[in-house]
Parts: structure tokens; sequence; C-alpha cells
């Protein structure tokens, strides 16, 4: 079953402003679904985005 964060839940897990979520969300960095009116992220996609981010700045070290 997948676990989905909202974007309080999101924020709190990354250690971010909840404007930044909606920034990156306009800014097609992350992706997301709305259901209900309410943005709604799946958190293995998130690890994944994570580890993708991570494994291109050790690269550039």
């Amino acid at each position: 079953m997948r676990h989905l964060l909202d974007v309080d839940d999101l924020a709190k897990y990354l250690k971010l402003q909840k404007q930044t979520i909606y920034n990156w969300l306009n800014q097609r960095k992350i992706t997301g679904i709305k259901l209900g009116g309410v943005w709604r992220f799946d958190k293995k996609e998130i690890d994944k985005w994570l580890q993708s981010k991570s494994l291109k700045m050790r690269k550039t070290e």
C-alpha cells in the first residue's frame, strides 16, 4: 500500500517551508496528485527523487 503525504507532512519530512513545496510543484521539480483539492505525494517516489538528487550531487563533487 502506498503511503501518501500531504503538503504539511512533506514539508516536515523534508524540513522545508510549505511554500517551498508549492513552488517546487509549480516549477515541476516534484510531482504529486491532487485528491479532494489536497495535494498528495507518494513517499516512495519522494525518496527515489531524493536519492537521485543525492547521486547527482555526488557526481559533481
